[in-house]
């Protein structure tokens, strides 16, 4: 008969941990985030007699594995619980793998670990499809870098911790197969340590342009606070891309000549960039891009390569403006929806970014990202409900 789990030990605390995101690591937590029909099940064990079982977690669409804070998290609790779990993982991280195909198997005690499945899963999906989603952008713009900027967007800190695992595991990926740049950093110190630094990356956002009353000074106050930092600049506050980009670069000239200058924009989708209309970003793909805009396009991909916000001809009516008065070294930094879709119409049209922050390689359908598990075997004796056979062990 399994210990009394009363006696159990609790995981580290909050402070203790350098993972502030793995949730519930104590027993009353577990307890209080857990599915009541698995406590239940855990009592009927703990009263009629504990069995050896053995777990299927897998998904029911494509994905990228991306299970070690998963793993992690289940192990740490079946140390401080006392009992041994064995994981195998059938796909190591960062391998593609088919709708339905198992992640891995986990035995162990019934009673231990059936209480366990709801947190376990929680960890599991989720950033195993938004790694699918980092790996294809990652992919369809691989000379781009890509900033994750997705912490404001989540649901509370474990979400953010989830996403930018996933985003590291990705964009590896990406860089393995295409020798593609990938995610260069997160725009959070707490996160920073998937990307090997101790520092999130990170500028301006509108509210210091507000603060300073112009683009020009906010950019000014910024190179006098952080002189030894590069000077990525947010240009389209006052609706002026194209004028205050330019202010900004005559203004810090040397620097610019240099390559420490980028502009970011971040245009909202309810007006477009500074001297464009459809007509007039039409005419700009054109010039650049003409095979981008003469095939079949869904009314979805008109808007990234032409409509309003950050488009295709937003972006290439700023090279433009750039390269025009000679600041062919400046960067530009685009961000706002950026997903996979986007990311592949961008790279259709050869728009001419160096880094995207992006928050939107997490999945539009939430439902997606939900892992399952289910028993296929009691005592190494398999057995697994109806319709999931798939799942036993070949």
């Amino acid at each position: 008969m399994p210990d009394d789990p009363r006696h159990a030990h609790p995981l580290p605390q909050d402070g203790d941990s350098p993972h502030p995101g793995y949730g519930p690591r104590d027993e009353a937590g577990v307890a209080a985030w857990t599915d009541t029909y698995f406590k239940r099940t855990k009592q009927i064990v703990g009263r009629f007699g504990d069995v050896r079982a053995t777990y299927a977690l897998f998904m029911r669409r494509p994905v990228i594995s991306a299970p070690r804070l998963a793993v992690e998290w289940l192990e740490a609790m079946a140390a401080q619980r006392g009992f041994t779990v064995e994981v195998e993982q059938l796909y190591p991280e960062g391998k593609w793998v088919g709708a339905g195909e198992p992640l891995m198997y986990v035995t162990g005690s019934l009673y231990h670990l059936s209480d366990l499945e709801t947190l376990l899963l929680q960890k599991l999906g989720p950033p195993c499809v938004a790694a699918y989603n980092a790996f294809t952008m990652c992919a369809d713009l691989p000379k781009v870098g890509f900033l994750a900027m997705e912490a404001r967007h989540c649901a509370g800190t474990e979400m953010d911790e989830l996403m930018t695992y996933a985003a590291s595991v990705g964009s590896a990926r990406a860089k393995r197969k295409v020798g593609a740049v990938g995610f260069v950093g997160t725009a959070t110190d707490a996160s920073a340590h998937f990307f090997g630094a101790e520092r999130g990356i990170g500028t301006m956002p509108h509210a210091l342009i507000g603060y300073a009353g112009s683009t020009l000074r906010a950019a000014e106050m910024f190179a006098e606070t952080f002189p030894d930092d590069r000077l990525v600049v947010l240009v389209d506050y006052f609706g002026r891309e194209i004028s205050d980009g330019l202010a900004v670069c005559r203004r810090f000239a040397d620097r610019a000549a240099a390559g420490e200058v980028a502009l970011r924009i971040d245009v909202p989708g309810s007006r477009y960039l500074e001297g464009l209309d459809p007509a007039a970003s039409y005419a700009v793909l054109e010039r650049n891009a003409p095979e981008a805009i003469r095939g079949y396009r869904t009314d979805d991909e008109l808007r990234i390569l032409v409509g309003a916000g950050v488009s295709a001809a937003a972006v290439w009516a700023l090279r433009e403006a750039l390269d025009a008065e000679g600041f062919d070294k400046v960067k530009i930094v685009g961000s706002s929806g950026f997903g996979p879709q986007k990311c592949r119409v961008m790279a259709e049209a050869h728009a001419p970014l160096d880094l995207v922050g992006t928050g939107s390689y997490l999945p539009s359908k939430w439902s997606e990202t939900y892992a399952t598990a289910d028993i296929v075997a009691y005592d190494g004796e398999p057995r697994v409900k109806l319709g999931r056979e798939f799942l036993l062990r070949r």
